[in-house]
């Protein structure tokens, strides 16, 4: 295997790692986007909207909501770490194999050598 080869590996080894284990340690607040879309709500103990005017109350789920991978979790497995590990280590996969051929595709062609 050539020097490049063991480098693209690995990335992809220390990607899978961080989205397959790493990511379940994340924090489960609201990021800051949540935070800043219910500024000016009144949003109760289960951080349902009950009142006021801001942002998140036009908000609404996306298209592909009910998918299998949807919300960093994968449907129908009740272990909410191994849905994590599995969502993430698939959405690595998908982008690597994505990435890797769209670079396939557009590489440069060297001419045959002559002997």
């Amino acid at each position: 295997m050539r020097r490049g080869s063991w480098f693209v590996l690995g990335g992809l080894l220390v990607a899978l790692l961080l989205a397959g284990v790493v990511s379940n340690f994340a924090s489960g607040s609201p990021d800051g986007l949540d935070s800043a879309s219910t500024k000016g709500c009144a949003v109760n103990a289960d951080e349902e909207i009950t009142g006021g005017s801001c942002m998140a109350r036009n908000a609404k789920d996306h298209e592909w909501a009910g998918s299998p991978l949807a919300d960093y979790g994968l449907r129908g497995v009740d272990n909410p770490f191994l849905a994590t590990a599995v969502a993430g280590a698939t959405g690595v996969l998908l982008t690597f194999a994505v990435g890797g051929g769209l670079f396939w595709l557009v590489r440069g062609r060297r001419p045959a050598d002559r002997a």
